[in-house]
Formats: C-alpha cells, sequence, structure tokens
C-alpha cells in the first residue's frame, strides 16, 4: 500500500509524524519504505537520526533520481545506519525499514514525461516489495503533490492501493487551509479529477490527520485559571464545528496526535524507551501513533469494506 503525507502547511507535524508511523509499522513487523519527496526541504532523515543526510544527500537522493541523473535513487537501512541509541538495536521481529532521502538542495521541478515514468516505475517497484510506502510530500499544492496524483492516476497504478494523510494542527488557520488543500477548486481532489480519478474514490482515499492537539482534559491543562479552562474548551467546540462545516470533520478525521513537548522540539521518533524509561514522552502520544499506524491499513477506519 502506498500512503501520501501532505499538508498546506509547513510546520503541521507531517514529516514526524509520518516518521513515526513507519517506525512503529516496521515494530511490528512490516517491512517499511520512507520516501522523501519534500523536495524544497528534505529533512525526514534528520527525524531517523541518518548521520550524512539530515538535510538531504548531495547526489543520488529522489530529486537526482526523478531528473534521470542516475538509474537508482540511494536506499538507506534506517536500522543499521541511525544514531539513534535505541534503533541501532534492531528489535526482534521487526520488518525492514528503509529511507529514500531527498537531494541537498535539490529544489522544486516541473513534472515532465520522463520524469513521471520514473515516479510510476518506482512505485511500483516499492510497492511490490515493501509492505507500506509512505511518501512524504511537499508542503501546500506542490509539483509533488501533482506528481503524486499524476502518477497514480496511469493504468499502471489502477491495481495499487494508494491512501492519503491530509496533517493540519488544531487551529483555525490551519484547519481552513487543510481543508482548501483538499476540496479548494485546485486541491487535491479537483487536481485529481482533473487527472482522471473519479472524484468518489478519492474522496475515500483521504483522512486528516489532527497534530499537536491540546486535550483540555489531561492532567497538563488542570491547574490552569478556571477562565482559561472554559476558554480552551469553547475554542476546542468551535474548531470541531468549523471542521464539519469544512467537510474536514470526524467522519473524516483517522487521527489525532496530542499536543507532545518532544515532538514540537525535538522532531525525533518517539520510543518505548522515551515514554517508560526516561519518560521524557507521554504514554498518550505513544498510544495515539500506535492506533493510527493500525489504522493506516485497516479498511473499517477508513469505511471501506
Amino acid at each position: 500500500m502506498l500512503v501520501f503525507a501532505a499538508s498546506d502547511k509547513g510546520g503541521t507535524g507531517r514529516s514526524v509524524t509520518s516518521a513515526n508511523l513507519a517506525y512503529r509499522r516496521a515494530l511490528a513487523g512490516d517491512d517499511v519504505c520512507y520516501l522523501d519527496f519534500d523536495f524544497g526541504s528534505p529533512t525526514a532523515a534528520a527525524v531517523f537520526d541518518v548521520p550524512g543526510a539530515l538535510r538531504g544527500i548531495e547526489a543520488g537522493g529522489l530529486h537526482t533520481y526523478l531528473q534521470g541523473k542516475v538509474s537508482e535513487p540511494e536506499r538507506i537501512d534506517v536500522w543499521a545506519e541511525t544514531e539513534h541509541e535505541v534503533l541501532r538495536h534492531r528489535p526482534t521481529g521487526s520488518g525492514n525499514l528503509v529511507l529514500l532521502p531527498g537531494d541537498r538542495s535539490g529544489g522544486e521541478f516541473a513534472v515532465g514525461r520522463d520524469a513521471l515514468r520514473r515516479c510510476v516505475d518506482l512505485l511500483l517497484r516499492l510497492n511490490a516489495e515493501f509492505d507500506l510506502v509512505v511518501v512524504d510530500l511537499s508542503a501546500g499544492r506542490s509539483y509533488a503533490v501533482d506528481m503524486a496524483l499524476e502518477a497514480t492516476s496511469r493504468p499502471a497504478m489502477r491495481g495499487v492501493e494508494a491512501r492519503w494523510l491530509v496533517y493540519h494542527r488544531w487551529t483555525r488557520q490551519h484547519v481552513i487551509a487543510a481543508a482548501g488543500l483538499v476540496f479548494g477548486d485546485r486541491g487535491i481532489v479537483a487536481g485529481g479529477v482533473d487527472r482522471g480519478h473519479d472524484a468518489e474514490r478519492l474522496r475515500g482515499a483521504i483522512r486528516f490527520v489532527r497534530a499537536a492537539v491540546p486535550d483540555p482534559e489531561s492532567p497538563l491543562w488542570s491547574q490552569v485559571p478556571p477562565p482559561q479552562s472554559a476558554w480552551m474548551r469553547k475554542c476546542d467546540q468551535d474548531l470541531d464545528e468549523l471542521a464539519a462545516d469544512l467537510e474536514a470533520g470526524f467522519s473524516m478525521v483517522l487521527g489525532s496526535v496530542p499536543l507532545e513537548p518532544v515532538l514540537q522540539w525535538r522532531e525525533q521518533l518517539i520510543t518505548d524507551e522515551d515514554v517508560l524509561a526516561s519518560k521524557v514522552a507521554n504514554m498518550e502520544t505513544r498510544q495515539a501513533l500506535e492506533e493510527l499506524a493500525a489504522k493506516l491499513t485497516d479498511h473499517e477506519s477508513w469505511g471501506a469494506t
């Protein structure tokens, strides 16, 4: 299965959450491949703590491959090459966790016929090799998003299951922007239809992920003054109503990730050691990531039979 990770804005938690989902699926035994299609800012390797690729690699990455300058993009075995102390000791029963990095300072580029052909070929081969392929796309209505829509519309890709996660923070501006990215006049659905996608089928393959969601009932906020607590609950209610009005409400949400200091300040993978040993991360966050990772391929969670 292919999972495309999109967002209208930067700073939504798209890359760090997607990397955590890939990590959780690999821990569960799946073979997982992560593609850094954020051509302007390829930083997925930083989340996986892979040295030498923290801001992309010098040459041989996805940007170079799609432009036809190399025959195969470079692959990084995360378990073998990470500097993360926990990840270096690959857990028993885990699946492969492979990163295809972007090129440093690669930048956006127009999607030509040859680049599209290479993209389709790569996605088909990786889909056959891995249980789950996560494609981290550039923010906004980018060339990466256009390429993903164009590639998945091709006849060769019709038998490949593809799903879309659209990330946004739990704020008014982010909710509006995320809904616009999906349902706007030049959004994902409209862009997909222009390329031959069926509108209802594409809508059914898209779900929102709410990131950095504060819980007014959590211990973190239990000591705030009553007026502030009431204000937070009102804001939360208003956002729920806004999301529903913009078709980004509950039925379109795959999951939420709580406001988590570790994700905000370090943008790292959350391991069991972070939760149980050092206790720098919250159990609620780990549980939310585990549930979201499981839902990626759960047909019932997507309303499919």
